[in-house]
């Protein structure tokens, strides 16, 4: 079963989004042509890195059937129950700059990351 919430207060335990994200999130939904009040950015958590987990990012057409959905400035965020507990209480960004542009998860549940920011260990 799936939840809608609008953005949380920062102080509480769900996914928040930076304007600029969701922004740049949209902006890349409308690239791929798909329907921004029903598709979404999913976010997740998967084995892997140096540290033991990564962070994964697709774009998908609708959330599945036991996806948290998340809205927030305009934009759906998708979190399947496995990957919710690790990303509780995370800010996710969009940075620009010359050392390269890309979405960043803030995430204070992290105990130690990797030397090259892919991977971490909760």
């Amino acid at each position: 079963m799936s939840t809608t919430e609008e953005s949380p207060d920062p102080g509480e335990r769900d996914l928040a989004v930076t304007e600029s994200a969701a922004e740049q999130a949209l902006d890349l939904l409308r690239e791929k042509e798909m329907d921004i009040d029903t598709a979404g950015l999913r976010l997740y958590v998967q084995q892997g890195g140096c540290a033991g987990l990564s962070y994964g990012m697709r774009f998908e057409h609708e959330p599945e059937e036991d996806d948290g959905v998340y809205e927030h400035h305009g934009l759906r965020v998708f979190i399947d129950p496995a990957s919710k507990n690790y990303v509780e209480g995370s800010v996710l960004d969009y940075e620009g700059g010359l050392q390269g542009a890309g979405f960043h998860v803030e995430n204070p549940n992290v105990v130690s990351e990797c030397g090259c920011g892919e991977s971490f260990r909760t």
